[in-house]
């Protein structure tokens, strides 16, 4: 069950008619159709789910079984690693080759027995059911019974002998975090990366006020966190445009740039948006540039519910032209984002080593780009959501010593309200253990790197 060299085949729909009249078969399905496009074809899990749930056969499954296919396919990437161990182990001969919807079926089917409130005998019926209905995997249907019943009778001993870190994190991610941050850190990291991601608002007013309408939690950094579960447009405040959704430390580096009222500020790479909304609301004239046209759109839409006006440009940021400069700019690059594996667990599974070698480029031809986009004496601000060192410390770095013009503007921990996530050298580096709660739902933020920058001059 490597992602690399055992990849599951593609579900055979056509080879069985659905068995719809099936409660709980369509949702199944549906998962196990998610885990083989980020497995197979590494495609992101959260637009992989939003298109299979606006499926035909989605369409008329209710609320709460469009959720548990969402939340078997998250369980079962997000434990990939451990499901991928325990799989084998009972597998003599390994994974059949060529066997169909086999190995997601089996990777859904352990997802529920081990970490979803999923009944033993429902879990193991369904995702039989399930392998019967493609006829690759049928034949494997009684092996398949033996497994994850066996799973379901061993479920103490297997977790209990489970290690985040050499089981749940792929060999490339665990061997740069320790080399990088040291074992502790390294298991701590993978481990809190296991924890369902919290929902933070950054909100427009006093975050007090709006802590005890939205029942959160007013965080150190000054954002918002939820207590509870709930359809985001239900709650106060959502028409209003009174906040917006966004990680505690992606909200960091935005107030790092400290806008004044009428700077030209540019946010290149924009969307989805929430440093943009930041950045408008603290009353600059703000720029956001994205070279996606649809998410641009959404951004734009995002704006006019929070009632803030902001210049979009759909461009690469690389081909951005302003001769006039920009006061500061806001520099969110694309990256490998192996700090969001909380809600972004498909992220091990999607990326690799050759990925960071090429958007390590692209960082640093984007840096270039800013640095002369920034008038004399204008500010730059540069973050990632990577725990990467060659995305972040190394690419700033390298930075300084082709720009001679640029030098480090050190963030202190009071902007930043972690006072761990600040570097000696006035850098931030958030890691996702970081903000620790007793409720690990409401524990730790995404990994995230910034530095700021200054350009001489004016």
């Amino acid at each position: 069950m490597q992602r690399d060299s055992k990849r599951p085949g593609r579900p055979a729909q056509a080879d069985r008619a659905p068995q719809a009249d099936v409660p709980g078969l369509p949702a199944r399905r549906l998962a196990a159709a998610a885990v083989m496009a980020v497995l197979d074809e590494r495609r992101a899990l959260d637009e992989t789910l939003d298109r299979l749930l606006d499926s035909p056969e989605a369409t008329a499954l209710e609320d709460r079984d469009r959720a548990l296919a969402r939340a078997i396919a998250m369980v079962a990437i997000r434990h990939f690693g451990s499901i991928r161990k325990t799989l084998l182990a009972r597998l003599k001969s390994g994974m059949p080759a060529s066997s169909g919807v086999l190995a997601a079926a089996l990777a859904t089917g352990a997802a529920q027995l081990l970490w979803l409130d999923v009944p033993d005998h429902a879990a193991v019926d369904l995702t039989i059911r399930l392998i019967q209905s493609d006829r690759k995997a049928e034949r494997y249907s009684g092996l398949a019974n033996a497994v994850l019943r066996r799973i379901g009778r061993e479920k103490a001993e297997i977790l209990a002998a489970l290690d985040p870190l050499a089981d749940d994190a792929p060999e490339w991610l665990a061997k740069r975090w320790t080399a990088n941050y040291g074992a502790e850190t390294a298991a701590r990291i993978a481990a809190a990366q296991l924890n369902e991601a919290s929902v933070d608002l950054t909100p427009k007013g006093d975050p007090a006020a709006q802590a005890e309408t939205l029942d959160a939690l007013v965080l150190p950094t000054g954002s918002l966190r939820l207590r509870s579960r709930a359809a985001l447009p239900s709650l106060p405040g959502y028409a209003e445009g009174d906040w917006w959704v966004q990680d505690a430390a992606a909200a960091i580096p935005a107030r790092l740039l400290a806008v004044k009222p009428g700077e030209r500020v540019a946010d290149l790479c924009a969307a989805p948006g929430g440093k943009t909304a930041q950045l408008a609301a603290a009353g600059a004239s703000v720029l956001a540039v994205d070279r996606s046209e649809a998410r641009l759109g959404r951004l734009s839409a995002n704006m006019e519910r929070l009632g803030l006006k902001v210049e979009t440009r759909a461009l690469d940021a690389l081909l951005l032209d302003e001769p006039e400069g920009f006061d500061a700019i806001l520099l969110d690059a694309p990256c490998t984002a192996t700090g969001t594996l909380r809600r972004h667990p498909d992220v091990a599974w999607t990326k690799d080593e050759p990925d960071l070698v090429k958007l390590a480029s692209l960082q640093t031809r984007l840096l270039d780009k800013a640095a002369k986009l920034l008038r004399p004496g204008g500010r730059l601000v540069y973050c990632v959501c990577s725990l990467e060192f060659e995305e972040g410390e190394r690419q700033v770095q390298m930075f300084l010593a082709r720009h001679l013009d640029f030098k480090r503007a050190p963030i202190t921990a009071d902007e930043t309200g972690i006072p761990e996530a600040v570097s000696d050298a006035g850098d931030l580096r958030t890691l996702p253990f970081m903000l620790p709660n007793d409720e690990p739902r409401l524990s730790g933020l995404d990994g995230f790197y910034a530095a700021r920058l200054m350009k001489a001059g004016a």
